[in-house]
This record gives C-alpha cells, structure tokens and sequence, in this order.
C-alpha cells in the first residue's frame, strides 16, 4: 500500500495550520434552545474528562450535576469544595440580576467552566444550558466519552417567572417514573412549573387517606370493551415526586377540580351531589351535569378535609382548584342550592359559583397558600387574591389583569398541545406572546407567564412525546425569551438542529404541523387511482406500502405518485432522523360495482363537510376512524337518505355502508340502516334491514359495516337510509344536544 500521498497531504495540512494557527477543526456549536439572551462564542473547547472536578459549596447542585453528567456522557466527576485545574465551578452572586433569582451567567474557558447565578435557580438553569452545549452524539452513547464543550459566555434570564407545562394524569394514568422522566425534560428547557391535574371526570389520582374510596372507587373506570382502567399516586409517591421536582428547582402545583369535573369523586361519596347519585366513573370526556353541591356545607367539610392532605404534601405557594366547566343545571333543580342563594343573598348561579369558590379560597389561603382556577371563576366575582388561569382565549387575563389579579395565560389557541399539529403548529406556537395586546405596561406586570397544556383523554404514555415535541421547544423560547428578540426564521434553523439533542434524549418527537398531505385522483378510463403526497415539513422522508402491513424505513420510499388498479389498503408514513413522526395515513382502496356511478342525496349533509362531496360515499376511497379527514358525510340530527344508480340492471351480492362511533365528539352510530333494491327507481321489493348492535358507550372510535346480504340478485337502484338516533343519550356529558352520524363508502359486491 503507497502512503506516501496521504502523509504529504497530512504534512501539507500541519503546515497551514503553523503558517495560520486560526484554521482549526469544526467545532461543535449547539442549538440552545430556549434561545439565551445573550451568546459570545469563542474559540477553543473545554474537556469534560475523567479528571474534572466539580467546585461547589453547594452540595445538591453539585451532586446532582455529577449524576447528570454521568447518565449524558458516561464521565461522573469529583466533587469538592475548593480546588483548580480542569474545573466546573458553581457559585452564586445576587449582582448579576438583583430582579431575576432564575438569571444566571455561564462562563466556558479551556481549563475552566463557571457557572454563576442570582440564586441556586439560576445556577440550575445555567446547568441545564451546560448540559445543552454537549454533543448529542456524546449523549447518546453514554459509553465514558470525552464531551468537547465550546468556549462560550452566556448571561441570560427568563421573562416570565411562570413558564409551565399542565400535565394531565387523571384521564389516562403515568406511571411515577414517567412523571419523573418528565420533570428532567421540563428542567432541561428552563420549564419551572408542572402543574399537576390530578382529579377529574374520568378518575381520582391522589390518595387522601380520610377518605379511601376516593382511589378505591374513584380511581378505576370500566372502559367499553368492559375491561378496567385507572391508577393513582400514594401519598409516598406524591413526596417522593415533590422532592424530585424541588431537586430541579420546579414547583408542583396540584389541580384538585371543583366544583364541576368531579364525577370520579361522585362517584365515590354520591352524597356530595346534589341528587345523590349513584354514578359511575365515566370513560368518555365532556363536560357533565353532576356536580359537587354548593347548597350542602357537608360537602365543603369533605373539600377542607381533602385540601388539607394535599396542601401538607405540597410545599409552594399555589393550588388549582378548577372552576371551569361547572353547569349549573342541578343547581337550579337543587332545593338546597336555591336556598344557600336566597340565605346569602346571591343574584344567580353564576354568584353560587363565585360562593362555593370563595369559601373554598379562603380555606387555603388560612393555610397558607394562594388560589388558582380557570377563567370561569370570574364569573360571579373573584376571590381575593385568586390567580386566574386564561385558556379559552385572551379575555380572562385581560379581565383579570384589570382587576389586579395574576394571571396564567395559556389559551386554547396557541398552548393546546393536545390539538393535533396540522391545527397548532410550530409557527403558531412560537409567535405566542403571553402578554395579551389589551393591556398596557402597568397591567402587564399581573402576567405571571404562561404553560403548555397537554389534556390526555386520547394520550398515553406511549403518545406524550410525540404530542408534546417539537411544539414544546417553541413555547419554551416563548416562556423564556422576550417577544420582541423572536426570529422564526433563525428558530426554525436550531429546531432542525435541536432533533439530534431530543433523539440522544430519547425523546419521541411528533409534527411540526401536517408533515404531508395525500391527494387521490382516480382515472376512469384506466382505472385506477393515482396517491400523490405534498411534504408540510423539512427533511422528511415519505415510506410506503401497498400491502397493507406497516410502514417502516425499510418499506418502499416515496419518490413519485404512487398508482394503485385493485383493492387495496396503501400506508404512509413520515420519518426524520430514522424516527416515525406525524399521523401515518392509511388509504384503502375500494373497487367495487358502484365505484364512482351517479348518486342522489335526498337528505343534503352539513354543510361543514362539503369539501367531501356527493360522490365520496361511492368514491372508492375508504374513511379513517378520523371522521374529519376528508372522506366522510356528516349528518347532524337527520337521517341519511340517499339513491345509487348503477346505470343499468347489475348482478350484486352484498350492500356494505359503513358508519363511525366516536361518541366523545358527538357522532353516533345509526340505530338500523335500510338497504333496497329496485329497476326502475320506484318500486323497491328487496328490503334488507340491519340494526346496530356495536355498544354506544364505547370511549374508542369505531367502524361498523351494516351488511345488508342479498344472495345473488340483480338491480340498477340501490337506496340505503339510516336512522339517525337524533338525540345524544342521558348517560353521555352532552346529553339532549343533536347527535350525529357519518358516512364513509357504500361497498357494493
């Protein structure tokens, strides 16, 4: 083998770099995110190795820095509390930011790392920085490695003081450890807040050993499919999370819901209602009518006792009581109620309301703590000192914030991070600005800042992340950065950068927004369908499979429309960086007798989903258990009715319409669908009747085929007419309001 070229060009290389000692290799320059205020890069790194000590008198913040060093690199290093050579070193100095405690300043030299803060907080937050000018290919091998850190200094300091994620347990269940886990990724993002929802509707999720059944019963729901589902958090677990957080300088603040979104409890002490039950812990979401009843003082005793539990397990300053959708039906039927109305000479509901949330406010604040509830606890008048969370849109936190009253301001519009990404994206996310438009300097001051709200009763653990992230990077910046230095553009370009650091954290990032949308063509002197895919984000990769089995990287990958001639179930999905993201879409494809043939609506659908079309009950193209997605007729408290004709007498077997149940939204199967068949349109002898018999109840969506089986006949008119129930039943939370049913294809074999 001749060497000689390569060891000349190697000597050529060492020559330049005497001749020009500024030419030196690349280094690592991170995406930090939420964006510090102010970054000097310079050259030169420092070595994070075996001989690093860690400096500080301040033995958790040193302690914990060696253990996360530990579990990012591999590397656990010394500590002590004086001493020099290659040194992290950790300090505080209430003179960097006299106004800030979160301020910090971080200082990278060759042999040096200091880390300065207002407060042990801001010296946390400057640690998190650190963690995040290590290269995620040193993160995710964990194997002992050296970490190369760039020569920086960094001042920064957050905007808001509350920058928070609403986390929600009590719909689906997480685990202690995900709970944990989470706390960590809200550190590294300079989050402070975790504002933990506890109770709901759906189940009870903190133990409060006065009253037992309230995880015995309350915590537990039969789902449809008759199986049980629940968990809850001993009061060993809710110390032991307490102090995790603490650790990490986040402070938990515990939803206890009331006086609406209480069935769980309900169900468990009925005697807290006002018709005393029985009830049953619910499995779909909404909004119900049972509610704790303001006319029984018993009922506020039960609350004190309860409050009483979790204010000695929560150490800071704030609880969230709710508040938010509390009808007030059974109050206006509750003969207690209307007396508590007339003895405290209130004007209406809305003032019992603002009653039941005084009282309760009071309560806390003898213990010592300061009220929290969502903007309908304006309603009626506030609370003393209450602190008023803002999610329906910017008008609570303007009302509050005019009153002098803090404010959260997380609206549904930019913070819901449970809405899918096609309808909340990254863009939106990032242009948020807690601070609403309405108020002038002097009334900003009441805007403690803002949380990302992640509402769970379609997520679980499995789901979070990719819920959650990249979203969450865009809010963190929001929380922390003042709006007036937002730059989409150079966010976006760390963002592209930042999917490294979140797969080295094991991460399971979702969408941007819509990662790519399918447009079908079907081509009726061919024959066939043509599925052409439009990418809604950068640096993806489309795979496919004409099968029907999962999409992997190792399936087919997109590169041209994909054509498809016979029946069939196409699947695609988004991948970046090797992960799956975004909503993989299935289409399946129907050729059947009536494919594209002429139809009569004899009952016009809603006119919101007009962008489906007459034909797309005969389009060939198969719905989703996604009714929105664009191949589905909505009908809202009206039967469907319509007429097929095949063009002429046609031999067929079957007549398959399919529906969707998905209760949650209001949509309801058909109670039978009507199948007949005539020649001439008028006269229609085969009459197929099939009733449902799929349980309304279920929590889930669900397809069902109403198989009308004719045996070998023929005919050229097919009239299919379903039954809609009209009206949502008295056990779902919308009870009395119009349901709805939706139509997909109507196979014709």
């Amino acid at each position: 083998m001749n060497l000689t070229k390569p060891l000349s060009i190697l000597s050529l290389l060492l020559l330049t770099l005497m001749i020009n000692p500024t030419i030196t290799a690349k280094v690592f320059r991170p995406a930090l995110i939420p964006k510090p205020e102010k970054t000097e890069w310079l050259s030169g790194t420092f070595n994070v190795s075996a001989k690093t000590k860690i400096i500080s008198t301040d033995k958790e913040l040193s302690t914990y820095l060696s253990e996360q060093l530990n579990e990012l690199t591999g590397i656990k290093p010394e500590i002590s509390e004086t001493g020099s050579g290659n040194s992290i070193v950790l300090k505080t100095d209430v003179n960097i930011n006299t106004a800030n405690k979160e301020a910090y300043k971080l200082t990278v030299a060759d042999n040096k790392v200091e880390i300065t803060g207002a407060s042990p907080a801001g010296v946390f937050r400057g640690i998190q920085t650190l963690f995040q000018l290590i290269d995620p290919a040193i993160k995710s091998t964990h194997k002992n490695k050296d970490a190369h850190i760039p020569n920086c200094i960094i001042s920064d300091a957050p905007a808001f003081g509350w920058r928070g994620l609403n986390f929600d347990c009590a719909r689906h269940f997480m685990s202690k450890s995900f709970v944990k886990r989470y706390i960590d990724i809200l550190a590294y993002y300079k989050f402070n807040v975790l504002h933990w929802h506890l109770t709901d509707d759906q189940g009870w999720r903190i133990e409060i050993k006065k009253y037992p059944k309230l995880t015995s019963v309350g915590a537990w729901r039969k789902e449809g499919d008759g199986s049980t589902y629940g968990g809850f958090y001993t009061q060993e677990d809710i110390k032991e999370i307490v102090a995790y957080a603490n650790n990490r300088f986040i402070t938990i603040v515990p939803e206890i819901e009331m006086p609406g979104h209480s069935m769980a409890s309900l169900t468990a002490y009925p005697e807290n209602s006002c018709t005393g039950g029985p009830f049953e812990v619910p499995n779909i979401g909404g909004v119900y009518k049972d509610i704790y009843c303001a006319g029984r003082d018993s009922t506020f005793y039960f609350l004190r006792d309860i409050l009483e539990e979790v204010t000695a397990l929560f150490p800071g300053d704030y609880v969230h009581i709710g508040g938010d959708e509390a009808p007030k039906d059974r109050w206006k039927e509750c003969p207690r109620c209307q007396a508590r109305i007339k003895a405290e000479g209130l004007k209406d509901e809305h003032e019992l309301q603002s009653y039941f949330i005084k009282r309760i406010s009071n309560y806390l604040v003898s213990k010592g703590k300061k009220v929290v509830g969502w903007d309908e606890i304006l309603q009626g008048g506030l609370a003393p000192g209450a602190v008023v969370q803002s999610w329906q849109d910017f008008t609570g936190a303007v009302k509050a914030a005019k009153l002098e009253h803090y404010t959260v301001v997380s609206p549904t519009s930019h913070t819901y991070l449970d809405s899918s990404p096609e309808d909340v994206d990254l863009r939106l996310c990032y242009a948020f600005n807690p601070v609403p438009v309405d108020l002038n300097a002097d009334e900003s001051k009441y805007v403690l800042g803002s949380e990302a709200n992640i509402w769970t009763e379609n997520i679980t653990e499995q789901t979070m992340d990719s819920k959650l992230f990249p979203r969450m990077l865009a809010l963190s910046e929001a929380f922390w950065g003042k709006p007036e230095n937002k730059n989409y553009d150079e966010f976006y370009s760390r963002v592209q950068d930042a999917y490294a650091d979140l797969t080295a954290l094991g991460i399971k990032f979702g969408a941007e927004g819509k990662s790519f949308s399918p447009k079908t063509k079907y081509d009726d002197k061919k024959k066939e369908f043509t599925v052409e895919m439009i990418k809604g984000q950068k640096g993806i990769d489309i795979y496919y499979t004409t099968d029907g089995s999962e999409v992997t990287t190792s399936s087919k990958l997109y590169t041209e429309p994909v054509t498809t001639n016979k029946t069939a179930t196409l699947k695609f999905a988004a991948f970046k960086d090797g992960q799956s993201i975004g909503k993989k879409v299935a289409l399946a494809f129907a050729f059947h007798k009536a494919l594209n043939s002429k139809i009569t609506l004899n009952i016009p659908f809603n006119d919101r989903y007009r962008a489906a079309g007459e034909k797309t009950v005969i389009d060939g193209v198969r719905g989703t258990t996604n009714f929105r997605d664009g191949n589905w007729q909505g009908y809202e408290g009206i039967d469907f009715d319509g007429v097929i004709d095949l063009g002429k007498e046609t031999e067929l077997t079957r007549v398959i319409p399919r529906f969707i149940l998905a209760s949650q939204s209001w949509v309801f199967l058909p109670s039978k669908v009507t199948v007949s068949l005539s020649n001439d349109n008028v006269n229609y002898t085969e009459i197929k009747e099939v009733v449902n018999d799929v349980n309304q109840k279920s929590s889930e969506n669900i397809l069902k085929d109403y198989t009308a089986d004719f045996g070998s006949t023929k005919a050229r008119y097919i009239k299919v007419h379903a039954d809609n129930i009209k009206t949502i039943p008295d056990w779902h939370p919308a009870a009395g309001n119009k349901c709805w049913i939706f139509i997909d294809e109507i196979v014709v074999e």
